[in-house]
């Protein structure tokens, strides 16, 4: 049997915790209301980290660092109008 993708392990992240997109929109929207032009998918995914660790109580959950450009990617084709908020390379990984 072939491995999932890391796309596949993704998608299926995704759709068990859909609190963390929701999570991750928005406090990307909160940086650009606050007159960011230019995101770091990196920064956000810590402040959830911080957010879930020391702000709120409840589940505990992991970040998969692999994820933050499939986050970042899902975000601007959610908002297109904001552009390139996040630079994104070229993703081999999606095979």
């Amino acid at each position: 049997m072939k491995d999932k993708s890391l796309a596949e392990q993704f998608a299926d992240y995704d759709t068990l915790n859909p609190h963390v997109y929701a999570m991750f929109k928005r406090f990307a929207l909160e940086a650009l209301a606050a007159g960011k032009t230019v995101l770091s998918a990196s920064l956000i995914c810590e402040r959830i980290r911080w957010e879930v660790d020391i702000v709120t109580r409840g589940d505990q959950f992991k970040i998969n660092n692999n994820y933050r450009a499939f986050y970042s990617r899902k975000f601007m084709q959610e908002f297109p109008w904001f552009g390139e908020t996040f630079r994104t390379r070229v993703q081999h990984s999606v095979e």
